[in-house]
């Protein structure tokens, strides 16, 4: 079982020092026969990306999203029309390729930022799809990303509860992807920047096997994020594996001082 590593950057600001630590991983799960996950956790850019679309398809979808992502993570230049521009041309990549046959070839993809341009640092999340953003805040966890499947509209509209969306048979299908069709934008939340928040950015092969409380217990648990991302695959695996598993886990420690919490 592949094991998560520490990376960590140190960020000067005008009032101090942000230091980001993360590890991430990415896992076939006990069912699937290939992985088509792919991760990106490349600052100042954290994301998540799940095919879908036949045996190759989902592969080529998260991985040339991913490698379109990468590209302007490497550059510094992310933004949401840099991002909305890498994913208009992984688009044109899936469509492209001579494997990627299947006109539901598509990918999730979703994540954080963090956006430097103004005096005050921010944080910028990102979705398509079913993939989530979590934010691990004063011992608390909440889900910030909102899925874009058939089951949470219909939690919104009160036809379903949570409870029964967990077993329900359109379980999987998501209303917005990566590659089935040009022009799809992502969801945008801005956040503030806080001393000892954590986030934790997951395929929904995590989250079919681990409820938020599961995933709130290993980040009580580990004050480590290599450690949280190993105890929350471990357990997801344990659970079943009926999917890919891919996890990002960013820690934030900042110095200095900080926006005050309402």
């Amino acid at each position: 079982m592949p094991e998560a590593a520490t990376h960590s950057r140190t960020i000067p600001l005008e009032d101090g020092v942000l230091e980001l630590q993360w590890s991430e991983l990415t896992h076939r799960g006990r069912r699937r026969d290939a992985n088509q996950d792919a991760v990106l956790a490349q600052y100042p850019l954290f994301v998540v990306a799940d095919g879908m679309g036949g045996h190759i398809g989902g592969e080529i979808a998260s991985t040339s999203t991913v490698a379109r992502l990468e590209s302007i993570a490497s550059k510094g230049d992310v933004t949401p029309k840099s991002i909305e521009k890498a994913l208009s041309r992984a688009v044109a990549d899936i469509a492209s390729h001579p494997e990627a046959t299947d006109d539901g070839t598509g990918t999730t993809v979703t994540g954080v930022y963090l956006d430097t341009s103004t005096p005050e640092p921010t944080w910028v999340t990102l979705n398509i799809g079913d993939s989530r953003v979590y934010l691990f805040r004063d011992g608390g966890l909440a889900q910030v990303t909102t899925d874009h499947s058939v089951v949470q509209e219909l939690i919104a509209a009160g036809r379903l509860s949570p409870e029964e969306a967990e077993n329900h048979p359109y379980g999987n299908v998501i209303t917005r992807a990566v590659g089935p069709s040009d022009g799809v934008a992502p969801d945008y939340v801005r956040l503030e920047v806080i001393d000892g928040d954590r986030f934790v950015i997951c395929s929904d092969g995590l989250t079919k096997e681990l409820t938020d409380y599961g995933i709130l217990h290993f980040l009580l648990q580990h004050d480590d994020p290599s450690e949280a991302a190993d105890d929350m695959l471990e357990a997801a695996l344990e659970n079943g594996g009926r999917d890919n598993i891919s996890i990002i886990v960013l820690d934030v420690h900042r110095t200095g001082s900080s926006p005050a919490l309402d």
